[in-house]
């Protein structure tokens, strides 16, 4: 059963749960922002709700799917032939991970930006990737930021003990971006935010393995269909440079990661990092060489179609960044992490799930669109120096 309600920027739940929705398509993500179209009879007491920052909230069978705020609170259409009445409005939303990816890593977040300098970099050392996510959200964002730039009611959920310890460099980047790499190479964690009560939580977790109890096949009957694809890997030696150094005969620091085992599979890829510090001393070359590393690995993806079962619901059993099963009709099995769920629905045909499985690559992006990504990274990267 879906249930969809209005909040304002507070959540405080301005009417009546909409009804006479006609269909709705809502994806959660591993480490990134939710997106999301549903379509709504423009009724006059639905559209006062249609307030820009005000939110989103949908329920699936009393939990929660995903709620954060309407990037298109309004998009109207009528016409007597295809739509007499009232007409449609169709609402484009997120999950409030999306205010986070509005913002960058300040060197000095307890400074104004008219007293940032140029040459200073945020430097959190050798301390565990949970808690360096904490701490750039909330001294970025959270109730540790200025005034200025806090989000409304978020808040930072118990720590979760999640993550190994690593390091973090930054300056002038997207946080999601930074908190993706920490991620990666502090015990590839998971982060996410979620609605309770009327306060906006963030916090880290630990994903689970559930390649024993979440297995989809055509025999269990919880796989409608499915397509796979395995590419080759985009690099299997990270080639990590050091900032160049101004004093002439000055070794510059360089770091080799490499996936020796994906190499041998395939063959030698070679990638250049520039890895935006000095020195490895406190390891931040090597991080940014795993990270790299990690999303360079030979992609699988596996897009499944899969149903509900009593014994295994997507939500209740498995979730975002868990390890999975699928059993492919040709008899071999692929666990990977679980990326996305997609959830649609209509009131008549009743609900899908599609699962995106595979490594952090593994998208239903164009290679276009994910090329325009990279780029834009390092060239953040350069504009920070």
């Amino acid at each position: 059963m879906i249930q969809l309600l209005i909040t304002d920027a507070s959540c405080v739940v301005q009417g009546d749960p909409i009804a006479g929705w006609t269909e709705l398509d809502a994806t959660i993500r591993f480490n990134a922002p939710a997106s999301g179209t549903v379509t709504l009879p423009a009724r006059p007491e639905v559209m006062a709700q249609l307030q820009p920052g005000n939110r989103l909230v949908v329920i699936r069978d009393g939990a929660i799917w995903t709620s954060g705020p309407m990037e298109i609170p309004t998009d109207f259409t009528w016409s007597i032939e295809n739509e007499p009445g009232v007409g449609a409005v169709d609402i484009g939303f997120s999950d409030d991970l999306a205010k986070l990816a509005g913002y960058i890593t300040w060197p000095a977040p307890a400074s104004p930006w008219s007293a940032q300098k140029g040459n200073t970099w945020r430097q959190l050392n050798s301390t565990g990737g949970e808690s360096i996510i904490r701490t750039l959200v909330n001294e970025n964002a959270g109730p540790g930021a200025r005034a200025d730039r806090r989000i409304v009611n978020l808040s930072l959920a118990p720590a979760a003990g999640a993550g190994t310890t690593t390091t973090c460099r930054t300056r002038f980047e997207g946080l999601l971006d930074v908190c993706r790499r920490v991620a990666i190479d502090g015990g590839n964690i998971g982060f996410r935010t979620w609605q309770d009560g009327d306060r906006i939580l963030f916090g880290c977790y630990t994903p689970q393995d559930k390649t024993a109890t979440a297995r989809f096949s055509t025999a269990l009957g919880n796989l409608r269909a499915l397509s796979y694809k395995q590419s080759a890997p985009e690099a299997t030696h990270v080639l990590v440079a050091g900032s160049e150094k101004e004093e002439p005969d000055t070794a510059r620091t360089f770091i080799e990661r490499a996936d020796a085992a994906a190499a041998a599979t395939w063959w030698r890829v070679e990638r250049y990092l520039d890895g935006g510090a000095d020195t490895d001393a406190n390891g931040e070359l090597t991080a940014a060489g795993n990270a790299e590393l990690a999303e360079g690995a030979a992609p699988v993806e596996l897009s499944t179609v899969t149903v509900d079962t009593p014994d295994l619901r997507a939500g209740p059993d498995f979730g975002l960044g868990d390890r999975v099963t699928v059993a492919l009709p040709h008899g071999q099995d692929v666990t990977d992490l679980v990326r996305s769920m997609h959830l649609q629905a209509t009131p008549n045909s009743g609900e899908y799930v599609t699962t995106l499985i595979g490594s952090p690559e593994a998208t239903t992006d164009p290679q276009m669109v994910r090329t325009v990504r990279t780029l834009t990274r390092r060239l953040g990267r350069l504009e920070a120096r």
